[in-house]
């Protein structure tokens, strides 16, 4: 199974990303722009810690359904950013833009449905045990059946 290429750090330098399906993406944007294409042009992205059991848990249901989300594996120095940068993504979508307010990021994971946050495992799990998960991610572009 083969991943996008998603560099954990953002360097200040231009280059360009080497395969995947993200290659088109140049690393010379800044972290919120560059988060910010993730999250709009991915039907289903997974942020989550490199080697975190949930996130773990939460690859292998979506796999299991059909879905290949696109995954974001965070070091943990690299955390804080991107919490930072996802809460201030979540606030302007939700205040449309003008006078984002700070919005609380649920742990990581953090999962991204048709560019909207649908929150953590807890959500994903119980959204798959009522039956929501599956329509959702067919509204998505993420499921094809």
């Amino acid at each position: 199974m083969q991943y996008p290429f998603v560099p954990p750090h953002f360097p200040a330098a231009a280059a360009s990303s080497g395969g995947g399906s993200d290659s088109n993406f140049s690393l010379t944007f800044a972290p919120a722009a560059r988060l910010g294409s993730l999250v709009s042009e991915n039907a289903i992205i997974v942020f989550g810690r490199r080697g975190c059991c949930m996130s773990h848990v939460v690859q292998r249901l979506l796999f299991g359904l059909g879905v290949n989300p696109t995954i974001y594996d965070l070091d943990e120095e690299d955390e804080p950013t991107v919490a930072y940068e996802l809460s201030r993504i979540i606030s302007c979508a939700a205040s449309g833009g003008s006078n984002p307010a700070a919005v609380q990021l649920p742990p990581f994971p953090a999962i991204f449905i048709g560019g909207k946050l649908f929150g953590g495992v807890d959500e994903v799990i119980a959204a798959h045990i009522s039956g929501d998960l599956v329509p959702l991610l067919r509204r998505a572009g993420a499921l094809w059946l």
